[in-house]
């Protein structure tokens, strides 16, 4: 049989079966990595997405004869912890996954793997406490502790004291913490009457994400802003908790279903009331189109919410196709270097904030659709900054391609990171904004 036959359809998923007690035996988990990396040991086609393959591929090339037995399976973590769960191997490059009879899926292997590790005790508390965003915000959400800990984080004495500490990179870009929420200074609704659409349902939910909330409320002002200018009513999820990505890639299913506990519900009630449900954060969107639905696979819930959840500019290029959005662009943007999130690629809706930005008037779009190499709290670790920027350098000067006037990405965290690339780098900068912010701009909001 051709290792090509039967992988002529589209890539398809298989629910994760993380309730087995199979998943966590450790045996059987080694045995499925080796047959696994000895695919991957054949192709070599990812060699360049990631540190995990030059990482694995590196451990062959140390041992005698340079194949996958000859690994100690004690060094398989050095392929696991490069993996930030980008899905992009999955997704683009793969060609043995299912319904291909390799049935390779890469990504949700080294979930396992996490977990397994999650299980033994051996995740650090540095990884603990950097994915307990709601935990985090809260805290640094109080005025007075907002003020000090975002002063301290510009210090260099701080930043040595949390390398050292907690492991955080000194030089890694990190977010500041917003004085007020987004819940706390958005409209929760907007009276606009409701106009159907064939799609669209013509009224929207905002999951607004922990960044949003905590960090860069200001994004969310920017939804909402491009919403009441198209007569869109909305309304906010009332007392959201995480999406729980940063505890999936962290190997903490538990602590993923316990969050999706306490949202699902809500979530659901408004997909049954006939509302898109939009997040800002491509990683968040991710999380319910397609991680929980195959963590939850039995939950009538979680597929009703997979299929209301829409990347905000998915939502408006569907607005504009049924004539309902606004085109009344009141400014140009110039050029823009527009950066395509990995976790908005493996949504596989295209290149639709390209298509909106397209829109503006005397705007030019340069689309970037390569990893930034960020993914979230990975690219802040002391062990991992390096890599991260390794991984980014391509992607840093094509974003200064043109020289631009705006830098964009939809994952805000990999906008900041690209700046900083380009910085550290010796290129042109230009004004980082999030596509949200541009199209506010556009319009003269």
């Amino acid at each position: 049989m051709s290792t090509r036959e039967g992988n002529l359809e589209a890539p398809t998923r298989h629910p994760l079966d993380w309730n087995n007690p199979d998943f966590y035996d450790e045996a059987k988990l080694n045995a499925e990595l080796e047959r696994a990396f000895d695919i991957c040991h054949g192709c070599r086609r990812c060699v360049s997405l990631c540190g995990s393959f030059p990482a694995l591929f590196d451990l062959l090339d140390e041992t005698e004869d340079g194949e996958v037995h000859g690994i100690d399976k004690a060094d398989y973590v050095k392929v696991v912890d490069q993996c930030f769960l980008c899905d992009v191997c999955y997704m683009t490059k793969c060609p043995y996954v299912p319904p291909h009879p390799f049935d390779l899926d890469f990504p949700h292997l080294m979930l396992r793997a996490k977990a397994v590790k999650f299980k033994k005790g051996e995740t650090t508390m540095r990884d603990k406490l950097l994915s307990s965003t709601d935990t985090m915000g809260k805290f640094a959400g109080i005025p007075i502790v907002t003020e000090s800990v975002n002063a301290l984080n510009k210090t260099k004495a701080m930043r040595s004291v949390m390398e050292s500490t907690l492991g955080v990179d000194k030089n890694a870009w990190i977010p500041e913490y917003a004085k007020k929420t987004f819940p706390q200074i958005a409209e929760k609704s907007a009276a606009w009457p409701v106009r159907n659409g064939d799609r669209t349902q013509g009224k929207v939910a905002i999951f607004s994400t922990c960044y949003i909330n905590y960090n860069e409320p200001g994004i969310g002002q920017d939804l909402l802003a491009i919403l009441n200018h198209n007569e869109i009513p909305y309304v906010l999820v009332e007392k959201e908790a995480c999406c729980g990505m940063p505890k999936l890639e962290l190997g903490d299913l538990d602590a993923v279903a316990a969050n999706k506990e306490k949202n699902m519900p809500k979530l659901a009630k408004l997909a049954r009331e006939g509302y898109a449900i939009v997040t800002p954060i491509p990683s968040c969107t991710l999380m319910f189109k397609q991680e929980l639905p195959l963590m939850f696979p039995d939950c009538e819930d979680s597929q009703l919410v997979k299929a209301a959840m829409w990347d905000p500019f998915e939502y408006f290029i569907a607005r504009n196709k049924e004539g309902l959005l606004k085109t009344d662009f009141k400014h140009e943007l110039g050029h823009v270097s527009y950066h395509v999130p990995c976790h908005s690629r493996v949504q596989n809706v295209g290149k639709k904030t390209a298509e909106i930005l397209n829109l503006v008037p005397g705007t030019e779009v340069n689309v970037v659709e390569r990893c930034s190499g960020h993914s979230g709290t990975w690219g802040v670790k002391k062990e991992y900054h390096n890599m991260a920027m390794k991984i980014g350098k391509p992607v840093f000067k094509a974003m200064a391609n043109k020289e631009p006037n705006y830098i964009s990405s939809d994952c805000q965290l990999a906008g900041h990171h690209i700046a900083q690339g380009m910085r550290e780098n010796g290129l042109k900068e230009a004004e980082m904004a999030h596509p949200l912010t541009l199209i506010v701009k556009a319009y003269g909001l």
